[in-house]
């Protein structure tokens, strides 16, 4: 398959600082699209596969899966995108297209396994798939949304992760209007579940170890703002319909699960890279459910994008040049950021 070169920034190690570096993309094929990538999101995910936090990193390594950018090519076959469009990659490139979650529109179950944008296998080209921290992605137009014209385009590419994992599970739960809905952290998915839960209609409290993110909690939005090291607060806390955990680190969360109503949900979306002890009592107690969500698929990531943009939702970022890469990973490890670092790719 012929191929063209594109600049890319990726690290060739473990230890490895983020470089600048040259990779190939595939040449378009008939259903493919072609994006120049304007703005590209910085995610702890980023930084686990960066460091082999996970295990299976193939180096070099070419992380983003938070891709904002304008078309330049389109394949014969695409009829839903044309050159000058904006349009967005999140996580997932390719799947199997034929199993019952794809079918479905759950791309995220593929049956088969589908396809992150970055560190896996390549169907096309053989080798491993680069990312988003790059000057241009061709990818396959079915995996490819559909970007609306907000105001500040930067701020939009968290969404393309951040977004979709917390929209996805309040929408399986059916948050709205009379839902009272429990946040706990605020950090990159946490400050977006704030924003999504509010505009859905629902009552959000949010849960945070720390004193200083009370009031920004109020700024984004939140009905309430518990300090969950405070005992006493924490034993007014009850009637929640849903809570989602947004902590990717070890912590209690039977504390939270004694706070839902009967047949209340827990639905972790963090990642702590220890398991978590659920006591039988905190769930026989009122048939409460502990669960989990992924991603969404495409077709709800296309229908979250509408939905930010009707409600004017976008991520809190701090913009970076290519050059400060490295140094946004750096703070990024010291939970240094409020909310989330964009890399400006036209920099």
């Amino acid at each position: 398959m012929e191929t063209i070169d594109s600049k890319a920034y990726g690290a060739e190690a473990a230890e490895a600082p983020v470089k600048e570096m040259d990779i190939k993309r595939r040449t378009i094929l008939s259903n493919d699209v072609e994006i120049e990538i304007l703005y590209c999101g910085i995610c702890h995910s980023d930084l686990h596969a960066l460091h082999n936090d996970w295990g299976g990193t193939t180096y070099p390594i070419v992380p983003g899966h938070e891709i904002v950018g304008k078309v330049t090519k389109v394949g014969p076959a695409v009829t839903k995108l044309k050159e000058g469009d904006l349009a967005a990659i999140g996580c997932i490139v390719d799947s199997c297209g034929h199993c019952q979650h794809c079918n479905h529109g759950d791309e995220q179950f593929c049956e088969e396994g589908w396809t992150l944008v970055f560190n896996a296998p390549d169907r096309h080209l053989g080798g491993v798939t680069y990312g988003g921290f790059s000057e241009r992605i061709v990818a396959d137009a079915d995996y490819v949304l559909k970007m609306p014209e907000f105001d500040d385009l930067a701020a939009t590419a968290p969404l393309l992760c951040a977004g979709i994992t917390v929209y996805s599970p309040l929408k399986h739960w059916e948050v709205g209007p009379g839902k009272k809905v429990g946040i706990v952290g605020i950090g990159g998915l946490g400050h977006m579940a704030i924003k999504i839960a509010k505009a859905m209609g629902a009552e959000v409290t949010v849960f945070t170890t720390s004193p200083s993110k009370v009031e920004d909690a109020k700024r984004l939005g939140a009905d309430e703002a518990v300090l969950s090291k405070d005992p006493e607060q924490m034993k007014a806390q009850s009637g929640f319909d849903m809570i989602l955990d947004t902590v990717s680190a070890k912590h209690d969360v039977n504390a939270y699960i004694n706070t839902l109503k009967v047949d209340g949900s827990l639905v972790l979306v963090g990642l702590p890279n220890e398991p978590l002890e659920i006591g039988a009592f905190s769930v026989v107690s009122g048939r409460r459910s502990f669960a989990g969500s992924n991603i969404g698929g495409i077709a709800e990531t296309q229908e979250m994008l509408e939905f930010c943009k009707e409600h004017n939702i976008t991520a809190d970022i701090e913009l970076l040049k290519t050059s400060q890469i490295n140094e946004g990973f750096e703070r990024l490890e010291k939970n240094d950021v409020k909310y989330r670092f964009v890399i400006d790719l036209k920099s």
